[in-house]
């Protein structure tokens, strides 16, 4: 059961509305009606969103930082939430549970893997062969920012989602094997 007040887009005044009127018209889901209780921190997760969505990683990269970090995290409503945007972005379901193992089959996607879930387990303490492997695979010094930007970005979703116990809105994943 949610812990936090679950703020009605329909009801909502000032920012909120704004956000819910505008850029989250048709994202009306738990954990941006979570979120909307501090209109500073729905602002802040909307714009870094669509400034992250402008940058040089593709939406199927952002998606497999958002899977590995979800499954890594066990944010149950992540995993759920970026199963479905995933598939959306191109990923098939066998990708996206293979992102949520940290190990896909497409090489650069497997060293994008590799290099966030270190990045966490290691807490951005990464060492020069882990920065070469990345470089290694194809990226480069600006992908090294967005990953660390939509890692964060990620990190706040799981977190907002394990404190309040956000409820899924989103069909289950498929377990893992």
């Amino acid at each position: 059961m949610p812990r936090l007040k679950i703020v009605d887009p329909a009801t909502a005044e000032g920012k909120v509305k704004e956000l819910f009127d505008g850029p989250l018209k048709l994202k009306k889901i738990n954990i941006y009606k979570t979120l909307a209780n501090s209109p500073a921190a729905l602002d802040a997760l909307t714009q870094m969103g669509d400034c992250l969505a402008e940058g040089v990683l593709s939406a199927k990269e952002r998606e497999v930082i958002a899977l590995a970090i979800g499954e890594n995290t066990g944010c149950e409503y992540c995993v759920a939430a970026h199963t479905v945007v995933g598939k959306m972005a191109g990923m098939s379901i066998e990708e996206t549970i293979a992102a949520r193992r940290g190990k896909l089959n497409d090489p650069k996607l497997n060293a994008l893997a590799t290099f966030v879930l270190a990045l966490h387990e290691k807490r951005g303490w990464m060492s020069d062969e882990d920065v070469a492997a990345f470089r290694d695979a194809g990226y480069g010094d600006a992908h090294i920012g967005e990953v660390i930007a939509v890692y964060a970005l990620n990190i706040l979703t799981n977190y907002i989602n394990h404190v309040n116990q956000t409820e899924i809105d989103f069909p289950e994943p498929p377990p893992l094997d």
